[in-house]
């Protein structure tokens, strides 16, 4: 299947575009933009409580400010922020046995509450990647920094021919 395609921007910031025409350049650039999404509609699920709805447009801000969300991620957000607030409930019951070794009745609980967390830990780890919420996530989207060359008087002159 081949490795995943990365954006343009980023291509060109690491040095490796020289395979890319200007015409091929110009016709990715303005899919990738067409593909971005509109950013006009974000508004946290009504099925979120009020404090999961503020974590939302919290995150949502930051998101739309690095550019890698749009309306079509909303409910992917949603079921991130729903996934993390079960994790956290889990992790709490968790905490509430002291001795989880004193029966079986309290190893069962704490076995069941231990997999249930586990389970949310792997849905928010998966949705926090896709949405660009890990460190790793968003340096494959980070555009590096390149130095500016010196356009010669013939580029100046007859351009990428």
């Amino acid at each position: 299947m081949g490795r995943p395609r990365q954006p343009l921007s980023v291509i060109q910031g690491k040095g490796k575009s020289n395979h890319i025409t200007k015409a091929e350049a110009k016709k990715r650039k303005a899919q990738e933009d067409a593909l971005r999404g509109k950013t006009d509609q974000i508004e946290a699920p009504s099925y979120l409580t009020k404090k999961q709805k503020e974590e939302f447009d919290k995150i949502a801000k930051q998101l739309v400010e690095l550019n890698i969300f749009s309306n079509l991620d909303v409910d992917f957000l949603a079921r991130y922020i729903d996934s993390k607030t079960e994790y956290e409930k889990m992790t709490k019951e968790m905490r509430k046995i002291k001795n989880p070794s004193a029966s079986d009745e309290i190893l069962k609980r704490y076995s069941d509450l231990r997999i249930n967390r586990n389970t949310f830990y792997n849905e928010c780890k998966m949705a926090a990647t896709e949405l660009g919420l890990s460190i790793t996530s968003r340096l494959k989207l980070v555009i590096p920094e390149t130095e500016k060359e010196e356009v010669s008087e013939f580029e100046k002159k007859f351009g990428d021919i």
